[in-house]
């Protein structure tokens, strides 16, 4: 259900309410009785990621080169085990 914005035209208070499509106007302000106006309001943007998106699966081959040249480098095969601390804790020695 859509979020709808309404104005006070006496105190000038804003107020929000979740309501269906089909559901009648807000009229009278809860704060003061004034008369209450609809807003506009501009709706949430959309964003499309990820593969699946008309956007990213058919870029241009050049923007996907640049993209790689400008991506941070990752660890080299050799470096990831040279210089590493274990994980695991030293065992207790029991009494």
């Amino acid at each position: 259900m859509p979020t709808y914005r309404y104005e006070c035209a006496s105190c000038e208070a804003i107020h929000e309410y979740v309501q269906a499509m089909s559901e009648k106007r807000k009229r009278k302000c809860p704060d003061c009785g004034g008369k209450l106006e609809r807003l506009i309001g501009g709706g949430g943007g959309v964003l499309l990621k990820g593969s699946g998106f008309h956007n990213t699966d058919y870029r241009s081959k050049s923007y996907h080169d640049a993209a790689k040249k400008d991506a941070p480098p990752g660890p080299k095969s050799g470096d990831s085990k040279k210089g590493a601390k274990s994980d695991k804790k030293p065992k207790k020695k029991s009494d």
